[in-house]
């Protein structure tokens, strides 16, 4: 992950944790993350550190599984928020590209400028077409903006990919019996407990991630690939994650340096 535009020295020991915070800054004087999105951001970053600052094999393991789902999905989607457009926004065309997806965008705090303002974001970054703007669907049970979708969008998806969710709105997916891939920090949240795949590991990693798998496994067959999705343990992975947290090393709980 590296960005011409900002100066910082990629010896720097927090490099990575700084240019994040930069470009969510950065999107934030866009018009494309709103001011909430610095709090959330602030909280995922503790989440890392305390993983270490790295893709656990239990995340690698759920991103590969995430791979296979969205490879056997017949309609998969991409959800895109504020902070997941100013993070990886070309990182979410490329999985897109991997997987056949499309890319919806859908906002907690949504104003057509700030919709457009990521539409035009993510166009910028290469994506040929961006859903969440029509809004002509509903997620039922939700009360707020992140209800809206395209119908043609998550609202028709069999598999959804939702970095960075709200748990309301990840309940009320799984509700829908849509299979439900999230990236959260924090395996103790809501998002993470209703996802089909939890994956606990940071956003500008976790979709790289994804889409190294998915390009793997492009030539596999539909066996392997269900054989992949019904081998992954949602459980087993929130666990692992939890320990390493608990205990301040690996999954295993031996030392992380």
């Amino acid at each position: 992950m590296t960005d011409p535009d900002i100066e910082i020295p990629e010896s720097h020991p927090r490099y990575e944790s700084l240019l994040t915070r930069h470009r969510i800054e950065a999107g934030v004087d866009a018009g494309i993350t709103s001011r909430q999105g610095l709090i959330a951001q602030g909280r995922g970053e503790a989440f890392d550190y305390l993983l270490g600052e790295r893709t656990l094999p239990a995340a690698d393991a759920a991103e590969r599984a995430a791979a296979a789902h969205l490879l056997l999905a017949d309609h998969p989607v991409l959800s895109v928020n504020g902070n997941v457009a100013a993070l990886v926004p070309g990182e979410v065309v490329d999985l897109a590209a991997a997987t056949s997806a499309d890319i919806e965008v859908n906002l907690f705090n949504r104003t057509d400028e700030r919709m457009e303002r990521i539409a035009d974001h993510l166009r910028e970054h290469g994506a040929s077409e961006v859903k969440g703007l029509t809004a002509d669907g509903r997620i039922p049970g939700l009360d707020h903006e992140r209800a809206k979708v395209d119908a043609d969008g998550i609202g028709d998806a069999d598999v959804v990919l939702v970095p960075l969710e709200d748990g309301d709105r990840a309940e009320a997916l799984g509700d829908l019996g849509k299979v439900e891939i999230v990236i959260d920090l924090n395996p103790m949240s809501r998002s993470a407990r209703a996802a089909d795949v939890p994956i606990v590991d940071n956003v500008i990693r976790a979709v790289p991630g994804i889409t190294e798998h998915a390009r793997d496994l492009a030539d596999a067959d539909r066996e392997t690939l269900e054989s992949i999705v019904a081998e992954f343990d949602a459980g087993e992975a929130l666990t692992a994650a939890e320990r390493a947290i608990r205990e301040g090393g690996d999954e295993d709980g031996g030392d992380a340096t």
